[in-house]
């Protein structure tokens, strides 16, 4: 609470319980002085404004200091944060690829059988009248009737004759098409080298693994599969530390040996379980596993053997293949496995083929440059 009166023209002096306060000069341009800052007022008809002409108080040193430290901290906290981030995202993609290579040979494909020519579709009487009554009645006029009526009911006669004969004609073709489907899946089942290679070729077209049939004996099927090198497996792992954070752990020699057996394996079993799944008739596969080593001063593609095996249809009845892991089922179903691993950490080299003089003519048999570049 507080009251003001005027001293004297242009003074007017203002008394609360914050002091005294003193306006000063007209009231387009008043000082006021006294209690609180100095200010400058201004009004004219019902608009007014005020301002303080005391300098604004200026920011300690100590809370300068506080303030830098709490924008460092923000900094440090936001690059911490964007740190964890990129980790958590670069472990999610280490974790999707060894889970690709711990469920390679998992892929399942629904055995092969015999292939049915679809059905000739129903046909609708509509689609044969229209032409048959266009024809009949071109030039018989709006009100002939009776010549209109008999026209249409010639028109009906003739196609339903139309239909009859399209019906037997596309079933007579369809029983031709089922003939020949007939004859292709006995050849398949009857292991014919031409029908077999060349069904197993368009299975293996989208693999991520290529691979090729390259001969058929009997019911045996020789098969050549370019597998990734060591590089397909990654350096680290997602792992959790002792206090429980997120850490990207790196593999030893055996590890990283380890994952790269399970991968060789994986593509291989994959490939067989493709094969034995679109031809019935085969008994059996000889199966060889390459990488690429290389590419020579010629410009040649220089491959290495890693690992090959004869495996049976019936070997892989029964197993479980949701709980067993790639390189136990090879081990365990393979005959004549040839596969080898040194040192403590049981790392793979390849095969010398000099000494397998038959691997070596199956691999010369490949055509490389196919191969390697699908």
């Amino acid at each position: 609470m507080g009251f003001s009166f005027k001293l004297m023209p242009g003074v007017r002096l203002k008394v609360s319980s914050r002091g005294l306060r003193a306006g000063i000069g007209p009231g387009f341009a008043r000082m006021h002085v006294g209690a609180g800052r100095t200010g400058l007022s201004s009004s004219v008809g019902p608009v007014g404004f005020y301002t303080s002409l005391g300098r604004k108080r200026r920011r300690s040193s100590s809370a300068y200091r506080s303030s830098a430290a709490s924008r460092q901290r923000q900094v440090a906290q936001a690059r911490h944060a964007a740190a964890q981030t990129e980790k958590a995202v670069e472990a999610g993609r280490l974790a999707n690829a060894f889970m690709e290579i711990l469920n390679l040979h998992r892929a399942e494909f629904p055995p092969a059988q015999p292939p049915v020519a679809p059905p000739v579709p129903q046909p609708i009487l509509a689609t044969f009248l229209a032409p048959r009554e266009q024809e009949t009645l071109a030039g018989i006029g709006l009100f002939q009737r009776k010549a209109r009526a008999e026209a249409k009911q010639r028109a009906r006669h003739y196609a339903e004759a139309d239909m009859h004969r399209w019906w037997m004609q596309a079933n007579a073709e369809r029983d031709r098409h089922q003939w020949e489907l007939n004859q292709q899946w006995q050849r398949l089942c009857g292991n014919d080298p031409a029908m077999v290679l060349a069904v197993l070729a368009d299975a293996f077209e989208d693999n991520e693994a290529p691979a090729v049939p390259v001969a058929l004996t009997g019911s045996e099927v020789s098969i050549v599969i370019l597998a990734p090198g060591l590089d397909f497996v990654p350096e680290r792992i997602p792992a959790r530390t002792a206090a429980g954070n997120l850490s990207l752990k790196k593999l030893t020699k055996t590890e990283r040996a380890s994952y790269y057996a399970l991968t060789l394996c994986g593509y291989l079993l994959v490939t067989l379980r493709e094969t034995f799944a679109v031809a019935p008739g085969l008994g059996s596969a000889r199966a060889v596993v390459l990488r690429t080593d290389r590419i020579d001063a010629y410009g040649r593609v220089r491959l290495e053997c890693m690992l090959a095996g004869r495996f049976e249809r019936r070997s892989f009845d029964g197993i479980r293949w949701d709980a067993a892991d790639a390189a136990a089922i090879v081990n365990d179903t393979a005959g004549n496995l040839l596969i080898k691993q040194k040192g403590a950490a049981k790392e793979l080299y390849p095969l010398d083929l000099h000494a397998e003089p038959e691997l070596q003519a199956l691999v010369n048999a490949v055509d490389l440059t196919e191969l390697t570049t699908r």
